[in-house]
């Protein structure tokens, strides 16, 4: 064995020495560098951990945001399409109410113009008659002479009977 050590010129004291010195900076690299070094790693490591729980219990809040959303607007459209049908039927009912009340007016219209056209025509008749009674009285006078107020009546009261 000496002849290996010898051979590859391994001296035993600088070998400690330099385990020694090794072990030295190993421990000094530990814990300047090291044991920092893990311990920012792990705050950060649960830095992240906390963001991807906040992330999912934002996506999940998120989500049922959404779902009510859709919940509210679905019922808000339920509630537009019930009032336009609300609206549309009062319009067909007042559309109806209008038709039957012009209807009426229409019909009373008429009748007032019916009333107002026999007002018309008896007047007419009247009138008609009071002409021709004066004209077959005015007549009879020129052809018999004068006429007496009691022959004057009996052809007005003959005549009136038409």
């Amino acid at each position: 064995m000496n002849e290996f050590l010898e051979t590859f010129h391994i001296d035993w004291g600088l070998m400690l020495a330099q385990l020694v010195n090794f072990g030295l900076v190993f421990l000094a690299l530990y814990f300047i560098a090291a044991k920092p070094l893990r311990k920012l790693m792990d705050d950060r490591g649960r830095e992240i951990e906390g963001g991807l729980e906040s992330a999912k219990s934002n996506a999940e809040l998120l989500e049922k945001t959404k779902r009510e959303y859709e919940s509210v607007l679905a019922k808000a459209r339920t509630e537009a399409n019930d009032i336009f049908e609300r609206g549309k039927k009062e319009a067909e009912q007042k559309k109806s109410a209008m038709l039957e009340e012009a209807k009426a007016e229409v019909a009373d219209m008429i009748a007032a113009g019916k009333k107002s056209l026999e007002m018309e025509k008896s007047k007419m008749v009247e009138d008609a008659k009071r002409d021709i009674i004066s004209l077959v009285i005015s007549s009879t006078e020129k052809v018999a002479g004068k006429v007496d107020a009691a022959h004057a009546d009996a052809i007005k009261r003959e005549l009136s009977v038409l």
